[in-house]
């Protein structure tokens, strides 16, 4: 995670973000500190990437690659307001021994916020950030099978916004990011999904985190969440509007560093 001492919509890059909506910052401090203390109470280990002046969008660390065991694979970001990011998330990889491995080519990928580990595979969006062409690249470096899903809604720019890992079975879905297409790879890869409407997509419901048996999320509609119950999870729910602001919830303000992709 890194702490949002300089964050702020101060560009335009996705759906959600205006400009002339400002950010309070003290209450996006106590919005982050209080997503820090419910994962770390889950029993979350959590390491800092320090802030940069800047950068405001640094704090969105899914966005800053592919984590496979000790190797890193640095995202490769679209716009060049985000670009400036990589030599700082490539840094704090690289002093704790990291392998990194760049992506070949030009093509953009925007890291764990367009592709998740699902039993066995990598899930990886493509279209409004990330090119499917990363793909077979991806596959290659991290020895796992990647499976494409094309975004097809410009409000859920990221596969981090449409679909939410919870067990070796189980993925909180929303089908309304997808085509046809990835509505099939994802209905053949997950046995048991939790459909969101609309309504809860919008609200960024698969964008949430998963500790253990607890689910931390940025909303949670009531029929969600007696889902999530009687599946045995715990449910917390975090206030993050103010990052919300730019297009970002729970799972956008971390990335996971326990990921270990299966090796075919």
């Amino acid at each position: 995670m890194c702490t949002p001492e300089h964050f702020g919509v101060l560009y335009e890059i996705n759906s959600w973000m205006h400009t002339e909506v400002r950010v309070d910052l003290d209450l996006a401090r106590s919005q982050w500190e209080g997503l820090r203390a419910g994962l770390a109470a889950s029993g979350a280990a959590i390491e800092l990437l320090d802030p940069v002046e800047g950068l405001p969008d640094l704090v969105f660390t899914a966005n800053a690659g592919i984590v496979n065991g000790m190797q890193y694979v640095p995202a490769r970001f679209r716009h060049p307001e985000r670009q400036r990011e990589v030599p700082y998330d490539v840094a704090w990889f690289d002093a704790r021994g990291y392998t990194v491995d760049e992506l070949p080519g030009v093509a953009s990928h925007e890291g764990a916020g367009d592709a998740l580990p699902f039993a066995g595979t990598l899930l990886s969006g493509y279209r409004s950030r990330s090119d499917v062409v990363t793909h077979g690249a991806l596959s290659t470096l991290t020895r796992a099978p990647v499976r494409s899903v094309e975004l097809v809604e410009p409000r859920l720019y990221h596969l981090d916004l449409t679909f939410c890992p919870l067990d070796e079975r189980r993925a909180i879905i929303a089908p309304l990011g997808w085509d046809r297409y990835g509505c099939k790879v994802v209905e053949a890869l997950v046995p048991e999904p939790l459909v969101l409407d609309d309504d809860a997509a919008f609200a960024f419901c698969a964008n949430s985190v998963v500790v253990g048996s607890t689910v931390h999320m940025p909303s949670c509609p009531p029929a969600v969440g007696r889902r999530l119950e009687a599946w045995g999870f715990d449910v917390v729910v975090h206030d993050v509007g103010e990052f919300l602001k730019a297009g970002g919830a729970c799972r956008c303000l971390t990335l996971a560093l326990d990921v270990e992709l299966h090796r075919t």
